[in-house]
């Protein structure tokens, strides 16, 4: 096992998978300590490597392309104090960063892991159900439905129809990007059917942000809904077969929340769907059963 312990975070390597768990020094950021421990499969890395500085050092992961949610909602976005696959590591520390990178590249030599990209997720995403209020809304999950509500800065035209509740089934892409400069950014879904070209500021189906505290902890939000939705490289038939009715019949509807909890129990023994989500996401369906 190689292990290396810094203030920025402790990193556990197996020979499996790698460990990441954020620090507790109040310079990690708070994206960091919302998201948590991480646990990376071997199966997920492209590559590791270790910079030296005349203070201190950093340690990154590259991962897979597709095969995290949160880098795919973010498209590479993340500002580097937010972003979970690198380390801050001292200089008394360097010969340990050194001992990691040499331990998880004989890993993946060893186990002839590949570099090239995949087609579903190998990180299962955030856990839900969370909530996070930002911007001018607050944007919460919870496995099967987003929910948008506005406060008191939301522009009138946008918040005159209320609180919005998007359907996972009825969303086609789900986008964060950050505020740049005096660009402000956005949480962004886009339902199907209702594609839109205007800003976040007028679209009802997004959240405006201005660059303040919490706006990266709206990432979250749009990793665990990408991580629900059909992977976007993933073949037609793939994607097909993971999305569900966007109307139900009364007379479809028994049969329909039956292929639910069945899909619901493929996606748990695959990992998509931690115990919590499951047990939660079941309790729903038997509900309307």
């Amino acid at each position: 096992m190689a292990e290396i312990i810094q203030k920025d975070g402790t990193w556990t390597f197996d020979g499996d998978a790698l460990r990441l768990t954020p620090g507790r020094d109040k310079n990690v950021s708070l994206l960091r300590r919302t998201l948590g421990e991480l646990t990376v499969p071997l199966g997920a890395l492209a590559g590791i490597s270790f910079e030296q500085g005349k203070k201190s050092g950093r340690l990154r992961l590259r991962l897979r392309d597709g095969a995290d949610p949160l880098l795919q909602a973010t498209g590479g976005r993340l500002a580097e104090p937010n972003d979970p696959y690198q380390l801050t590591v001292e200089s008394d520390r360097y010969g340990v960063a050194e001992y990691v990178v040499d331990e998880v590249r004989d890993a993946l030599l060893l186990d002839r892991v590949p570099s090239d990209p995949v087609d579903s997720y190998l990180l299962p995403g955030p856990s839900v159900p969370l909530s996070v209020s930002a911007g001018d809304g607050t944007a919460s999950f919870d496995g099967e439905h987003v929910r948008l509500e506005w406060n008191w800065k939301t522009e009138d035209s946008k918040s005159a129809a209320g609180a919005r509740s998007l359907a996972l089934t009825d969303l086609t892409t789900v986008e964060w990007y950050p505020a740049v400069g005096l660009e402000n950014g956005y949480l962004r879904f886009t339902v199907r059917g209702a594609e839109t070209k205007a800003p976040p500021k007028y679209d009802p189906n997004s959240v405006e942000l201005w660059g303040f505290k919490k706006d990266p902890l709206m990432a979250l939000v749009a990793a665990a809904v990408q991580a629900r939705l059909p992977h976007p490289t993933a073949s037609p038939e793939a994607a097909q077969a993971t999305e569900q009715p966007t109307a139900i019949t009364p007379e479809d509807d028994h049969d329909a929340l039956l292929r639910r909890l069945r899909e619901l129990g493929d996606l748990h023994r695959s990992g998509v769907l931690t115990d919590e989500e499951f047990a939660t996401a079941k309790r729903a369906v038997l509900k309307r059963l």
